[in-house]
């Protein structure tokens, strides 16, 4: 049980806390009848505010649509002016603007280009909205006034300010590329940078709102003819230099007129110190690049000139005669037109790519490649007509066998095919025959090389054996100087050559199977292997014919020993000027054992040549000398005998000295070593001889018989071939 004084603090304690939440609640219900009254008071001031709004509402938008509608009238009304002034303002195009248009567009290309733009708005207002009015003639016919005279001037500048090309820049042009190790493209200023872009305005509005394609006629025969008078003109420069002095050469940068066109310059790169500086003086003619230097026609000069030499020295001034005409009767005009056509090819390629470059900054892109294939027309038929001539006069020269104009087709055709790529590339996107022009062209000289080559090894053949021609002494003949220069001259042309053949298949004729690796896509291109090989068959069938040739020669010579001095000559000289040039090589190509050959026909010579001296010898050689016992008097017969051998050799030395000391062998080498084996020969019989015989009394006249000693008959050999002596 609870105690009862707990009892009463705990019944206490829960009436106390009874009470504080009876307390409590009243507070709370208070408080919801005070949030009750204050909601309704809300609503109350709410409802009113909604009231006041509407009838707000109510009132303001009939005024904002009324202001609206006032707003759109104001704008109606200034729009209807603006127009009003704009239509006003196409009725004053036509005055505002005569002046200007009559006064035409030089020197305001700007204001004139502005006022043109008005009248096509004015034409085009009036063609919509007035067809019939008169002021839509008037504004049609200024607009087309001010075309003509936006053309005229177009004509106008690209007439004044266009000039030819100078010689001079030309060759800095083209040398230009080897003058730098790394070269940026250089581009001739054709027009001066402002009026450029006065053109190209000019032509940008032609073609867009002229609807005029004229001026672009305008602009080809112009350009064209500026490129054909600056070949022209270069081709003229190297006739008069080589005329004045002989070398064509231009003069420096400095003496340029300002009236032509000008290089834009480019920044050079320095030298790192590792390079040489090398500095090629501008306009210099001996151009460096890829056979774009006339090293062809200097080739041929210098064989010239050997031939000379040969004639004046190795020849010993006796040369034999031929029907071919000798290479230095080759005229030094032929030389500077075969420099002149390189160079202009060169100059055709470099100034067309100026040309292009030019021409895309003026012309519309899709008439770019038609006007540019229009105006090179007359600059390259120019090129391809005095290329024909060249093949026309070779043709006439092979009729007449000088072979050696023939060889100005050989550099020529080689700096054309060498330049072809570049060719290629300027004339992307021409027409078909405008492409096929320079391949024809090629081909051509291809065609009459070949016969050239074809026709000189026949010649080399059949040269007739004239005996008046053939030289007295058997010196090497003319045809056979002649045939190694033409040979040795092909050794600086052997690809251009080797193409020659191969693009006429002359593999059949020189018994060469064709293998089809060796043929590229195209069926004149062929391996530089293959063109070697072909190459080195014709040399070995023109060595072959010469030497046919040479044997027949010989036969007109009565005395074997001359003919085989002539033969040796020629052969020794044929084998010389191989081993000396890359000839020998290419001659090994195909025939391995040539050198060999030539050297057993010269040792086969020589033997010939050295039996011309047993009539001399087998006087006095020992088996035909008498025998008898020493000491026993000799018999009249016996003393007779020995007389008649002294007598015979004797006689026969003195006329062989006599007839050989004429005889020329021009090879210092091979003069010495056939006179020492043959001095040795007849030194050694007669000493025998003459030791035998010294003391046998055969003759009171001792001197009449023993007329020379042994060292006499070898001095009167050594003065063997030696008309000096």
């Amino acid at each position: 049980m609870i105690p009862p004084q707990e009892a009463s603090a705990r019944r206490r304690e829960i009436e106390d806390k009874l009470k504080q939440e009876e307390e409590t609640l009243s507070f709370i219900r208070d408080s919801l009848e005070k949030s009750d009254q204050l909601t309704k008071n809300m609503v109350s001031i709410l409802s009113s505010f909604e009231s006041r709004l509407m009838k707000l509402e109510n009132s303001i938008i009939p005024v904002h649509k009324q202001t609206e509608n006032l707003q759109r009238l104001q704008e109606n009304v200034e729009k209807t002016l603006s127009c009003l002034d704009h239509v006003i303002s196409y009725y004053h195009v036509a005055s505002d603007t005569e002046k200007i248009i009559r006064e035409g567009p030089t020197g305001r290309l700007e204001e004139y280009l502005g006022s043109m733009a008005k009248i096509q708005k004015a034409v085009e207002y009036f063609q919509d909205n007035s067809p019939d009015s008169p002021e839509l003639n008037k504004v049609k016919l200024l607009f087309e006034r001010g075309k003509d005279s936006l053309e005229s001037e177009f004509r106008s500048l690209m007439t004044r300010h266009s000039k030819v090309v100078s010689p001079v820049l030309i060759l800095d042009l083209i040398s230009g590329d080897e003058e730098l190790e790394v070269q940026e493209d250089v581009a001739l200023e054709h027009l001066p940078e402002s009026v450029l872009q006065d053109v190209v305005r000019i032509s940008l509005w032609l073609v867009e709102f002229g609807r005029n394609q004229d001026f672009m006629n305008v602009y080809y025969q112009i350009r064209s003819s500026q490129l054909d008078r600056s070949i022209k003109g270069l081709k003229e420069h190297f006739r008069k230099s080589s005329s004045s002095s002989g070398v064509p050469y231009s003069p420096a940068i400095p003496n340029k007129r300002k009236d032509t066109p000008t290089k834009k310059p480019i920044k050079r790169p320095a030298p790192q110190k590792s390079e040489v500086s090398i500095h090629i003086q501008p306009g210099h003619l001996l151009l460096l690049r890829h056979g774009g230097c006339p090293q062809g026609t200097r080739t041929i000069r210098k064989a010239q000139n050997l031939l000379k030499q040969y004639s004046q020295h190795g020849l010993d001034g006796k040369k034999g005669g031929s029907n071919l005409i000798p290479l230095e009767g080759r005229d030094d005009m032929l030389d500077v037109e075969t420099d002149a056509y390189i160079h202009c090819v060169s100059a055709f390629v470099k100034l067309a790519q100026s040309e292009y470059q030019l021409l895309t900054d003026i012309i519309p892109e899709h008439h770019q490649k038609k006007t540019f294939d229009s105006l090179i027309q007359d600059a390259l038929d120019g090129l391809m007509l005095e290329g024909e001539n060249i093949v026309s006069a070779a043709r006439k020269a092979i009729i007449r066998h000088d072979f050696s104009t023939v060889l100005t087709v050989f550099p020529i055709l080689r700096h054309l095919k060498q330049t072809k790529p570049e060719f290629d590339q300027v004339l992307q996107g021409t027409a078909a025959s405008t492409k096929n022009k320079l391949p024809g062209l090629i081909t051509s000289m291809e065609t009459i090389g070949a016969k050239a080559l074809e026709d000189f090894a026949d010649n080399i053949k059949n040269d007739p054996d004239k005996e008046y021609n053939m030289p007295k002494d058997g010196t090497v003949h003319e045809l056979t100087s002649n045939a190694i220069l033409f040979l040795q001259q092909l050794l600086d042309f052997q690809e251009t050559a080797g193409a020659m053949l191969a693009s006429q298949v002359l593999g059949d004729t020189y018994n060469i199977p064709l293998d089809p690796r060796e043929t590229s896509s195209s069926a004149t291109s062929y391996s530089s292997e293959f063109s070697k090989r072909l190459l080195s068959t014709y040399i070995c069938k023109v060595l072959g014919n010469l030497q046919l040739n040479l044997l027949s020669k010989s036969k007109v010579y009565e005395d074997p020993a001359l003919s085989a001095i002539f033969l040796h000559n020629n052969y020794n000289y044929i084998l010389k000027s191989l081993e000396k040039s890359e000839l020998i090589q290419l001659v090994a190509v195909t025939q391995k054992t040539a050198e060999r050959s030539y050297r057993e026909h010269i040792e086969q010579q020589i033997q010939t040549y050295q039996r011309s001296w047993l009539k001399v010898t087998d006087y006095i050689s020992e088996k035909n000398l008498p025998v008898f016992q020493p000491g026993v008097k000799l018999r009249d017969k016996e003393r007779q005998m020995i007389k008649e051998r002294f007598k015979g050799f004797n006689d026969g030395l003195e006329e062989l000295c006599k007839i050989q000391k004429a005889w020329a062998i021009p090879d210092t080498e091979q003069r010495d070593k056939i006179r020492q084996a043959q001095k040795n020969i007849v030194k050694e019989t007669y000493g025998a001889f003459l030791h035998r015989y010294s003391n046998v009394p055969f003759t009171k006249n001792t001197d009449k018989y023993i007329k020379y000693r042994v060292e006499q008959v070898g001095d009167m050999i050594e003065r063997l071939f030696d008309t000096s002596a």
